[in-house]
């Protein structure tokens, strides 16, 4: 029996850039390969069920990739949801008020999901903004890469956006790194760009962490808010390279400082079991967020320089090379305790974190977006961005915009 053919073309004899075929793989469904001998040309389909028609369907369109790529930033976009939640909201719900939480936070306001949106929602409309800034149709993705903590489906979300922008020959898939999901989204999207032959990637993150926050521990509920944010990743020549250098990090001894775990809710899925030992099993859910906050500070403080300065390393630059610093929007203290220690003057730092509070995997993407549409981040300007937060995970990457 001949062999199955799947399309992919031979690397070419430069071992820096080969060649790679794509071919129009549905986000649900099977991968269909069929042998040269059963068709003249090859071909791979997808074997996929929908509204209007139950027969297989494939595409002949392929598109010759080159690997061996490099990435760069071409697009931004962002969503928040309607309400607003003020400081002097919070006090009115705990013992706590705007001067407290402004002074140890520098958080001043909080967006949170209410009504019909969801965090679906938010992600596509963040991601439209990014195809529109970047001129990119949403049928010329090649991947969607979404990243959350929170998503709507238990699966992930990736294959639902993917479908609702209309990203009809994308791959899609979830990731999950918490408050460092940019940075390792991005760095994930390069390796695709570079290893795959991959050409436009949209990253997206978003979360809405107001669904598992104790509303009642003024130690958290202060802290998030609910956001998405989305960059498109496009593959460039090796010299138009604007990913310079990154470092990325895991320490999981630390996960006891910052998580919400599966617990058991109060009452058993089903009531009689006709006499099945242990089954079904009680209906799970996540225990709210749970956060040492003095533990997480020290953390962001020690490890978020560190990273960078691995980064500047990687990149063979130093900090008076950085035009701004991008960190995850958690506390104002950490950005401008981080901020001391590079040397790096206030106004060369970004943050929105007032008005948004710590949206998680938004953040940095959210922060960004603004950055650009206000005219302050420019095209070939050099960006040092970290992320850090559950896992314990943190990392960071040395970016230039546009």
């Amino acid at each position: 029996m001949a062999a199955a053919s799947i399309g992919f073309t031979t690397p070419s004899a430069n071992p820096r850039i080969r060649a790679r075929n794509f071919g129009n793989f549905g986000a649900l469904g099977f991968l269909c390969f069929k042998s040269e001998r059963s068709f003249k040309r090859n071909w791979v389909g997808c074997c996929s069920v929908s509204e209007s028609s139950s027969s297989l369907s494939y595409s002949t369109n392929r598109t010759k990739r080159l690997v061996g790529m490099g990435s760069k930033l071409i697009g931004s976009g962002s969503a928040v949801p309607k309400l607003q939640i003020s400081n002097d909201d919070m006090a009115k719900i705990v013992e706590t008020s705007d001067e407290w939480i402004s002074v140890r936070t520098g958080i001043r306001n909080r967006r949170v999901l209410t009504g019909n949106e969801n965090l679906n929602g938010l992600a596509v409309e963040a991601a439209k903004g990014a195809l529109r800034m970047a001129e990119v149709e949403a049928e010329n993705v090649d991947l969607v890469i979404f990243w959350s903590s929170t998503p709507d489906d238990l699966f992930g979300g990736a294959s639902r956006i993917q479908g609702d922008l209309g990203c009809k020959s994308a791959l899609a898939f979830d990731i999950t790194a918490a408050c460092s999901g940019f940075v390792v989204g991005l760095i994930t999207a390069t390796r695709f760009i570079k290893g795959g032959g991959y050409k436009n990637v949209l990253v997206i993150g978003a979360d809405a962490l107001s669904r598992f926050v104790d509303w009642t521990d003024r130690g958290t509920c202060i802290l998030f808010g609910d956001a998405a944010g989305a960059v498109l990743v496009q593959a460039c020549s090796e010299d138009e390279d604007g990913l310079l250098g990154f470092d990325l990090n895991s320490d999981g001894s630390g996960q006891r400082h910052l998580n919400a775990f599966v617990s058991d809710a109060e009452h058993e899925a089903i009531s009689n079991t006709n006499g099945a030992p242990l089954f079904p099993p009680k209906r799970s859910t996540y225990s709210c967020i749970k956060m040492n906050g003095n533990e997480v500070f020290r953390f962001g403080w020690r490890c978020v320089p560190q990273t960078i300065q691995a980064s500047l390393d990687d990149a063979g630059l130093s900090s008076s090379n950085i035009d701004w610093l991008l960190l995850h929007q958690a506390n104002q203290r950490i950005i401008d305790a981080v901020s001391t220690r590079l040397e790096i003057p206030s106004e060369k730092v970004i943050s929105n974190l007032a008005n948004y509070g710590n949206t998680s995997a938004a953040s940095i993407p959210l922060a960004l977006d603004e950055a650009v549409r206000n005219g302050k981040v420019k095209a070939g300007d050099t960006i040092a961005t970290a992320g850090f937060g559950a896992g314990l995970t943190w990392g960071s990457a040395i970016v230039k915009w546009g």
